[in-house]
């Protein structure tokens, strides 16, 4: 195996610093870091074009998701804004009975290695430190080279509105945009608590891994490596839960697949506009069919999903792998006849 390309990306910055700062000690390990979701795309969008891509991006869980809560509370006098929550460390960083991703013994790395995100001998630092870098918090820390260019580690922006479910975006909604524009890329998750639903959430996204924040280096370059060669790892103690959730998720499934199949052809084609997003004036319009009969189908969908609503029935949709209708011009009417005129004799 080469040497292998790893991308941190999470908003806690002296985390992410003191991470890259201890995977960059390995011989074999050129590593980035991006502060938010918009700066790992740009990272690994710049990377694909420079024929340098990332092998593994290390993707916090709870990427953005302060940020996210923040921007949805209203501000109240003398608050501190959304940009200093990104400075404050997280409850998780190193306490001295326990520190996360210890160093193995040695000497402290000091400069992420010749070709971190193409640039050599280079130091991960955030582009609104003006500290002197010379002792940052936690036990990764590292000092700087005196000549050694640096990384800026982009500050996240605050997150836009959630999609229309409430979810609120995180690294595994990350996780899962990424694997769908870089299928060649492994992902790892980095967790400061072990959740088996989020875990089985982040395995659909297409993690491989699951590592605890508090985790020792070595269990996180073994995981690193250990995903290199298509092994998924998950902490023991997660095993039952995850498989749990997984099993959950399969049969609620194969319930919703059996409820959509009940639906008549026309009735699937109303669900999949719903799906979409399509009220019933624009369903109606699409299908050239009234509001009236439109709201008729729209009844027996949920009488026969079982469900009360519209959003309820999405949800059923989902789960069942319906794919929203899509928002092309409608078709021609099938009342309005194509035809030749005859040409001049």
């Amino acid at each position: 195996m080469g040497r292998i390309r790893v991308l941190v990306v999470d908003d806690h910055r002296i985390f992410a610093e003191a991470l890259a700062a201890a995977l960059a000690a390995e011989p074999d390990v050129e590593v980035g870091a991006a502060g938010s979701a918009a700066a790992a795309e740009r990272a690994l969008e710049r990377a694909a074009t420079e024929g340098r891509v990332f092998d593994v991006v290390l993707v916090d869980a709870d990427l953005g998701v302060a940020e996210a809560v923040a921007a949805r509370k209203p501000r109240q006098p003398g608050a501190e804004p959304p940009e200093a929550l990104r400075r404050r460390p997280p409850a998780t960083l190193p306490s001295p009975r326990r520190p996360p991703v210890a160093q193995a013994a040695g000497p402290p790395a000091t400069a992420v290695p010749p070709g971190a995100a193409g640039m050599p001998g280079a130091v991960v630092r955030h582009p609104t430190d003006r500290r002197p870098a010379a002792h940052p918090a936690g036990p990764l820390a590292a000092e700087p080279h005196p000549t050694a260019p640096v990384i800026p580690v982009a500050a996240p922006a605050v997150p836009s509105a959630a999609p229309s479910t409430g979810q609120i975006p995180d690294g595994i909604t990350l996780l899962a945009r990424l694997r769908r524009h870089h299928p060649g890329l492994r992902a790892i998750v980095l967790a400061t608590a072990d959740d088996p639903h989020r875990a089985a959430r982040a395995l659909h996204a297409g993690a491989t891994g699951w590592v605890a924040k508090e985790s020792s280096l070595a269990r996180l370059l073994a995981v690193i490596r250990g995903v290199l060669r298509d092994e998924t790892h998950l902490p023991p103690a997660l095993l039952t839960g995850v498989i749990r959730e997984l099993t959950t998720a399969r049969r609620d499934r194969t319930e919703s697949e059996r409820l959509v199949d009940t639906l008549t052809p026309r009735e699937k084609q109303i669900l999949r506009c719903m799906v979409a997003g399509l009220g019933r004036q624009a369903v109606a319009e699409r299908l050239y069919l009234s509001p009236h009969t439109v709201r008729t189908h729209m009844q027996n969908v949920l009488g026969k999903l079982g469900v009360h609503s519209t959003l309820a029935a999405v949800a059923v949709a989902r789960r069942a792998g319906v794919s929203p209708s899509e928002l092309a011009a409608p078709a021609v009417p099938p009342s309005v006849a194509t035809t030749t005129s005859p040409g001049p004799g």
